[in-house]
């Protein structure tokens, strides 16, 4: 599994915390980590979590990556940046426990988490078990185990729905403010990382029209 990491400006200093702690537990479960920042607080492109969300939608719309990680202050203005695209389906988690339920009742591609609100002595360890539970296993398969048939079914219930109430991605990068696509993808590294990883050559190209 591809795992992208977005930090929004607000929480940018906790960048390295975070990407060091959620590769310790994922890459020896064999997942790779791709960090499109931001790096600092300093960065040259600066990330609202609105386009945070945005981000997340290319990437999981283009198949550049599997899953999102990212958040803000709180995780909820992420969240709901998030969920207001097509193709992301995104959980507001806070801890180890959200994270086990929203894999595995839920099975989105994307959380969002706190890195201010509640992020105090021992974040770094709520880090490391969220990131366990979250990755821990298959997602999808219920809980408990009696109830996964009628959770998958609702999950398919669910993912018809945003078909129907969202605009396709291609409507959306063509008709958002330009200037505001433009600053989404200008960060440091984002033109490697997601150019070598899209599966979507009609994302690709526009994106590449864009920052020319």
């Amino acid at each position: 599994m591809k795992i992208a990491l977005i930090n929004e400006n607000s929480q940018a200093a906790k960048n390295e915390l975070i990407c060091s702690t959620l590769k310790s537990v994922v890459e020896p479960m064999g997942h790779e980590v791709l960090n499109f920042g931001m790096y600092s607080a300093e960065d040259d492109a600066q990330l609202t979590y609105v386009q945070v969300g945005l981000l997340s939608a290319i990437l999981l719309n283009a198949k550049a990556v599997d899953f999102v990680i990212t958040g803000c202050g709180t995780g909820e203005g992420a969240m709901l940046a998030c969920n207001s695209f097509p193709g992301v389906l995104c959980g507001h988690v806070t801890n180890s426990l959200d994270a086990y339920l929203f894999s595995q009742v839920n099975n989105g591609n994307a959380i969002a988490m706190p890195y201010a609100q509640g992020f105090g002595w021992g974040g770094e360890l709520n880090l490391q078990y969220t990131f366990e539970k979250l990755f821990s296993g298959e997602f999808g398969l219920g809980y408990p185990r009696e109830r996964a048939v009628p959770e998958q079914r609702n999950k398919k219930i669910l993912d018809d729905v945003k078909k129907i109430t969202h605009q396709d991605i291609m409507y959306i990068l063509k008709n958002i403010d330009q200037d505001f696509l433009k600053a989404a993808v200008s960060g440091e590294k984002f033109q490697d990382l997601f150019f070598a990883n899209c599966q979507v050559p009609e994302i690709a190209d526009y994106i590449k029209g864009i920052l020319a």
